[in-house]
């Protein structure tokens, strides 16, 4: 691993993991003591991402140390069970929330507390810290490549959307409408749980050799035909794994020429497609004579 990579991965799990104990510490008081159950709930989100980031953090660094003898193909996968677990533990505090909603919602209304105002500025304070380490963190994930920190700036970005939930919720009960912060946590419950649905997907995606999109292998199979030598691609299959992409290739060149220079045109594809395509880890080629394809009779 780059020392580079290294610092970027220490720093964003510094920043998630300080970042989120004083902001869940701070909405837990707020919530306790201003008496708003829907700000409670948003704590335990905040707290639920700290244990994330820690997860990505392990999951990154294991995944990109490098090949050896047991594992010849890398450790990206690593990455994915990081976002795997990282999906089911944001599912997991997603159905503590909405629990703990209908709980109040099936209970005595009548017992329900009119929030101070201290939950409701706890609730805009989340939205702008929340929002702003979703931007850093994404915009250092997308730098690393990396789908464990990408799945936790998602994190951060259902704690901000959680936290526009309490607010709602809040307010409408300092209008008189009690009711409404059980309510919040339903909501807050619902967008969790498509976030982590759709965290959980990325990640088994990447670990069963899905492929890569077909407007990404279309570019793939133009890069590689307007390659000098190729007269054609006659198959490209991709499949990802973890982060990277791996990908195989038949191509057809010049029936005439010697094995060595057709070996030359399969080494300067290889290097062209790496070198223009940093997702992409290896490629496998196989070179097949070129032939015309037969004229239709007349």
């Amino acid at each position: 691993m780059a020392m580079n990579e290294k610092k970027i991965i220490d720093r964003l799990s510094h920043v998630g993991i300080f970042g989120n104990v004083l902001l869940a510490a701070f909405k837990l008081f707020a919530g306790i003591f201003g008496k708003s159950g829907a700000m409670v709930s948003d704590a335990v989100h905040s707290l639920s991402d700290v244990f994330a980031t820690l997860i990505a953090w392990i999951g990154v660094r294991l995944s990109r140390r490098k090949e050896d003898a047991e594992h010849p193909y890398g450790h990206e996968r690593l990455e994915c069970v990081a976002s795997l677990v990282l999906g089911l533990i944001l599912a997991g505090t997603g159905i503590g929330i909405g629990w703990s909603g209908i709980e109040k919602l099936l209970g005595d209304h009548s017992a329900l507390e009119v929030p101070t105002l201290l939950p409701l500025i706890a609730a805009v304070v989340s939205i702008a810290v929340k929002e702003g380490m979703f931007h850093y963190t994404m915009y250092y994930a997308k730098k690393l490549d990396s789908a464990a920190f990408k799945a936790d700036a998602w994190h951060h970005r259902s704690d901000a959307i959680s936290s526009v939930g309490s607010f709602i919720g809040i307010g409408m009960a300092k209008l008189g409408f009690p009711i409404m912060d059980p309510i919040a946590s339903l909501l807050i419950c619902v967008l969790i749980l498509k976030v982590a649905f759709d965290i959980v997907r990325d990640a088994l995606n990447k670990m069963l050799d899905t492929s890569c999109s077909g407007a990404f292998e279309q570019k793939l199979r133009a890069f590689v035909e307007a390659q000098d030598g190729v007269e054609r691609v006659d198959l490209l299959r991709t499949r990802q794994f973890g982060s990277k992409i791996y990908m195989d290739l038949e191509i057809a060149v010049d029936s005439g020429i010697s094995l060595l220079d057709a070996h030359g045109i399969a080494e300067r594809v290889h290097r062209a497609v790496e070198g223009a395509f940093p997702g992409v880890k290896h490629v496998m080629i196989h070179v097949n004579p070129y032939s015309e394809p037969p004229s239709d009779p007349e």
